[in-house]
């Protein structure tokens, strides 16, 4: 069985040492970093299982840290390390995304307990890759069909149910040309029939959400017979 990998990035030299001891200790193979550069490198370069994130760190802050891994990684598990009395730093890690949190100065039994209680739910979670095929893509537009998210950038998509129930199945037939009447028997069904004029209606209604403010539309329309959606060129 292979062994767990954190990444430790802490500044303080002592504290970073006695961390890798006692971790190592453990069983746990070792990456450090003594500042938020070099941790950002580490976190690009390595497969960690958990991070001991310490907050207040030369170059790049833990926080800012924090938020360029959540940015495009919502699956490793980050404990945040805090000055006691820090419910800012606390509070701001949290809401983007840290596992839990650990004040100095700390014991280390109690945090390898909350190492070992992180990583327990890591393992119960879907993996990464299992997280990865919850989403369809097409350029950087990105649907959650369980979660119902969609996403293109940076940015969240608020749809209306039927303009996701559209969106949707324009993107599980990427590239493929489709018919309006294939689109209105697929998204409203029998009840329309003859009726096609909704689907260009609601097709103006998704541009305008998905498409209108980006450089690359995704949705086309194929004159004459319907729409397709594909990649950004």
């Amino acid at each position: 069985m292979s062994k767990e990998s954190i990444l430790i990035v802490e500044d303080e030299e002592k504290i970073l040492r006695l961390l890798e001891l006692e971790l190592e200790y453990e069983g746990y193979q070792i990456g450090k970093a003594a500042d938020g550069i070099e941790a950002l490198e580490a976190y690009r370069t390595g497969k960690w299982d958990l991070i001991l994130l310490d907050v207040m760190l030369p170059g790049l802050s833990g926080i800012e840290l924090l938020r360029r891994i959540r940015s495009n990684d919502s699956y490793t598990p980050v404990i945040l390390l805090t000055a006691k009395g820090s419910v800012e730093d606390k509070v701001s890690g949290l809401d983007l995304g840290a596992n839990d949190y650990i004040t100095k100065p700390f014991q280390i039994e109690e945090l390898l307990a909350r190492i070992r209680a992180v990583l327990r739910m890591r393992a119960a979670a879907p993996s990464k890759q299992e997280a990865d095929d919850e989403w369809l893509t097409a350029g950087d537009l990105k649907v959650n069909e369980k979660t119902r998210e969609v996403i293109r950038g940076e940015n969240e998509i608020d749809l209306t149910p039927k303009e996701y129930d559209l969106l949707l199945y324009l993107l599980k037939n990427k590239r493929q040309v489709l018919q309006r009447e294939q689109i209105l028997e697929a998204v409203w069904g029998y009840d329309y029939y003859g009726d096609t004029n909704v689907v260009d209606v609601y097709i103006r209604y998704v541009r305008k959400k998905v498409d209108y403010t980006y450089d690359s539309p995704l949705i086309h329309t194929v004159r004459g017979v319907g729409y397709v959606l594909k990649d950004a060129k």
